[in-house]
């Protein structure tokens, strides 16, 4: 079944204007201006809330990337489809600055002899760890407009087994962690809060008993 729907995904759903969304919403260079312009904004403009999302989000990416998802891939290491088969990949035209790269054709080629020691493990997903982690935290502060992220998120799981990168397994197994572990650090944030606000920002506890209204 995970072969069967990679290679529906990455051979046969394909078409010339997916190639470069997907090879775009995959590479987060592109979008790190924007990412960091909106993380100013709701830090500035909303208030305890804005900033209460950006702390707990970047400890639970920090917590992720630099430890769950490093621990996981060295202790499964599993390939990834480019590394074991061949399989039809999409890449960028390299740019400077990077968001050029979106105005020129992608190329499209097969992985090879080359591909099988470039990248890490498969699993778990760097890419849809980060995404469904910010997905779950803008839901949990955000309530209804928090969901909306959760089209970036799916596009980007789409995305790593489109452009060859990761099996169908990856993601969805993937996607299960990333939502546990943003409930976890999020539960773990409440309890510091908790603990430790009253002693040391009693004002600020008066107000936001809360990291979360």
């Amino acid at each position: 079944m995970d072969q069967w729907l990679f290679h529906l995904i990455n051979e046969q759903w394909t078409h010339p204007a997916l190639d470069l969304f997907m090879a775009a919403i995959s590479d987060i260079e592109i979008w790190k201006p924007l990412l960091a312009v909106l993380a100013l904004c709701v830090v500035i403009f909303m208030g305890f809330k804005g900033r209460a999302f950006i702390v707990c989000l970047v400890v639970a990416l920090a917590l992720a990337d630099y430890f769950l998802v490093s621990l996981l891939k060295t202790a499964i290491d599993r390939g990834r489809p480019k590394q074991v088969q061949q399989v039809r990949m999409v890449q960028l035209e390299r740019t400077t600055p990077r968001f050029l790269a979106l105005f020129k054709q992608p190329t499209i080629r097969f992985s090879d002899e080359t591909d099988r020691t470039k990248s890490g493990p498969s699993f778990p997903s760097g890419h849809v760890m980060d995404n469904v982690v910010i997905g779950t935290m803008c839901v949990l502060f955000f309530r209804r407009w928090g969901w909306l992220y959760f089209t970036v998120a799916g596009a980007v799981a789409w995305s790593r087994i489109y452009l060859g990168a990761h099996w169908p397994s990856d993601v969805a197994g993937t996607a299960f962690l990333a939502v546990g572990e943003a409930l976890l650090v999020l539960a773990l944030a409440e309890l510091a809060w908790k603990r430790w606000a009253p002693r040391f920002a009693p004002g600020l506890f008066a107000r936001h008993a809360r990291l979360i209204d």
